[in-house]
């Protein structure tokens, strides 16, 4: 068999399904189709002659040969990016807005997946509320927010949806007759404002016991036992249980993260279409 040539759009396919576990959300981060996707695998397994990628209806997990390969089909890639970079020149800026409540664990690899997607685009990131980084974003502070929904808005591309609870520490015990202690974040946070109004319109007599300037904040309160936050389970300090069905605490809705842009470019479209598809993933679980 002669020597193949490896297409590099196929070599970037076959590692967006490795990365992400999924042909569809291989195709979600790349722009294009789950067709497109599974014929560039195709080609570039054709033409190396060995499978690569072991696809069940339950799994995607990769073959022998292909978690071989794997390495040197980073390398491959960021060899060619760093190639063509260095002939176009400047490195190009992308501003990036994250709400505070959509930041999580997962943002360094949330960010990882971006820097895979372009090495040399240079990524600005800011973390604040929503309704701040909406304002920046209408001030063109900012190319791109991935926020919360936020009321008097119905713009923005919804990205993922996610549960909330009322989550307290294990410890914690709340004394009958007294009203509800709760952490929350400063207005005009919209998660706050959405369970305080549930609480309200369920007669649960509430008071804030402390107000945190960031998720991870209102996370140590519940810790420390102070009382109860509207999280989500994915933003859940250790060991936080849900406590809304034993106290009969009203039902917090799934609420919706939107993606704000107004960049055209396509790499800097490429990468957060790649952020995108590793948000959903780990909102998915």
């Amino acid at each position: 068999m002669a020597n193949p040539t490896l297409d590099i759009e196929a070599v970037r396919a076959f590692l967006r399904i490795a990365e992400l576990g999924s042909f569809t959300r291989a195709a979600e981060a790349m722009r294009t189709t789950q067709g497109a996707v599974s014929l560039r695998l195709k080609r570039l397994e054709d033409g190396l002659g060995c499978r690569l990628v072991e696809r069940t209806p339950r799994s995607v997990q990769l073959s022998a040969r292909g978690a071989g390969f794997l390495e040197q089909a980073r390398k491959l890639v960021e060899t060619h990016d760093r190639a063509l970079a260095a002939f176009t020149g400047a490195r190009q800026r992308l501003t990036l807005g994250i709400s505070d409540h959509v930041a999580g664990p997962e943002l360094p690899a949330l960010i990882a997946r971006m820097n895979a997607q372009d090495p040399h685009l240079l990524i600005e990131i800011r973390i604040g509320s929503s309704g701040d980084l909406l304002q920046s974003f209408d001030r063109r502070e900012l190319d791109t927010v991935l926020v919360r929904l936020h009321a008097g808005r119905s713009d923005g591309e919804v990205i993922a949806e996610e549960k909330f609870g009322w989550f307290a520490s294990p410890s914690w015990q709340h004394h009958a007759g007294e009203p509800l202690p709760i952490a929350t974040m400063p207005e005009p946070c919209g998660v706050r404002i959405m369970a305080c109004q549930l609480l309200d319109e369920a007669g649960v007599p509430w008071t804030e016991i402390f107000v945190g300037g960031g998720v991870s904040a209102v996370s140590a309160a519940v810790v420390a036992g102070l009382g109860v936050a509207a999280l989500s389970p994915r933003m859940l300090p250790f060991g936080a249980v849900d406590v809304g069905p034993r106290l009969g605490l009203p039902n917090l809705p799934r609420l919706p993260v939107l993606l704000h842009s107004r960049v055209t470019d396509d790499r800097s479209r490429e990468a957060l279409a790649a952020l995108s598809a590793a948000f959903r993933s780990a909102v998915r679980g």
